[in-house]
């Protein structure tokens, strides 16, 4: 495998948008990234588009409004790891000098469905007995709080945290800033989540230009190297589940950090799937950042806070830059290269050199999750 380099990144604000379809919201964010590279867009030679619920053919129709269809396209559907799952695939095509420079694209629009949680397939055994991912991820924090001692206004601090660095964020679903107290008061969701621990849905886009060592420095000076991308699926358990601890993550953490000759302690920021407040926490642990059952000191000690020492979710996360599905491992990657450009502004993790990616997802029985890919870079 050849080196792979991100040179170009582009989003557009996490929201609602109601009156736009799907291309709509996409296309701007490729412009974005194309002027961001500095390239003449004719030089893309192929496009992986990552979209969860857009139907089909969204890449044809995003290219196909700024006239740049007619290339290899690849429309990616991997639940939350959709788009950085249509990453690894472009990472696998440029290493491999099948391509010199090719484009991902992340897409959803969740306004369609009206509100609400996501529908999910209703042939699933286990959605058929009520399952639903808020009721999922409020059994895993019950079970966390039972296990470890933690009280609910203590996973509350991450849905505070993350709040505050969403409040930083231009291009975040919710800029407001919260304490513990409003994050409690807010509407019961799902026993122990109340409104505010549980991600918003919407519409957003975001798009991520590649390319190999061959031409990355013709088009910028700061090319972001990828040092590993992984994608892995889950495995299939017909019995009991450690709700504490996410299997796939845990699996994936270990291959992605020997694939990138790498350890946790390396990271110096990371975006991870923040669903749920307690989501973060249980992958502090997953990602090895702490040991099992210090998730909650380790964020009380303001270690992953910006300014501390691994810090997690600058962007907001999903809690607050919001998480429309196909969207979201695009948009994590982008602000992660943010960081290691030192582009961030007042969220900026300073002396950033390598930052971490993590999207996964899925809910269907038998599976912790069934897909997740995780990217290391490093400038």
């Amino acid at each position: 495998m050849k080196g792979v380099n991100v040179i170009g990144i582009g989003m557009i604000p996490f929201g609602k948008y109601p009156e736009k379809n799907i291309a709509d919201l996409g296309w701007p964010a490729v412009k974005a990234a194309i002027k961001d590279a500095n390239i003449d867009a004719r030089r893309i030679e192929a496009v992986y588009s990552g979209t969860a619920r857009g139907g089909a053919m969204v890449g044809q129709r995003i290219m196909g409004r700024i006239g740049l269809a007619g290339i290899p396209i690849v429309n990616v559907e991997n639940a939350c790891s959709s788009s950085s799952g249509a990453l690894a695939q472009a990472v696998i095509a440029v290493g491999a000098g099948v391509y010199d420079i090719a484009l991902v694209i992340g897409v959803e629009k969740l306004t369609k469905f009206g509100g609400g949680t996501l529908p999910l397939d209703e042939d699933d055994w286990e959605v058929k007995l009520g399952l639903s991912m808020p009721g999922l991820y409020a059994m895993r924090a019950q079970r966390y709080m039972h296990d470890f001692g933690v009280k609910p206004e203590q996973i509350a601090g991450i849905s505070v945290k993350n709040r505050a660095n969403g409040a930083k964020n231009p291009d975040a679903q919710m800029r407001k800033e919260v304490t513990v107290a409003e994050v409690l008061a807010s509407r019961m969701i799902a026993d122990p989540f109340t409104l505010l621990q549980c991600c918003p849905t919407g519409d957003g886009a975001a798009a991520i230009i590649l390319a190999s060592d061959k031409v990355a420095r013709q088009y910028r000076s700061d090319p972001i190297a990828v040092r590993a991308s992984h994608l892995t699926s889950g495995r299939f358990m017909s019995g009991f589940r450690d709700m504490t601890s996410p299997e796939i993550t845990v699996r994936g953490a270990k291959e992605t950090f020997e694939e990138a000759g790498l350890g946790p302690e390396d990271i110096d920021v990371a975006e991870v799937h923040d669903a749920f407040s307690v989501a973060e926490l249980l992958y502090y642990e997953a990602f090895g950042f702490c040991p099992r059952g210090e998730g909650v000191g380790l964020l009380e000690s303001g270690a992953t806070k910006i300014g501390g020492r691994i810090p997690v979710n600058p962007s907001g996360g999903l809690l607050a830059k919001g998480h429309p599905v196909g969207a979201t491992g695009a948009a994590q990657v982008v602000e992660i290269i943010k960081q290691l450009r030192g582009e961030a502004g007042p969220r900026q993790v300073e002396g950033a050199k390598v930052g971490m990616s993590h999207a996964t997802g899925g809910g269907i029985s038998g599976f912790d999750h069934g897909a997740c890919s995780i990217h290391i870079f490093q400038r």
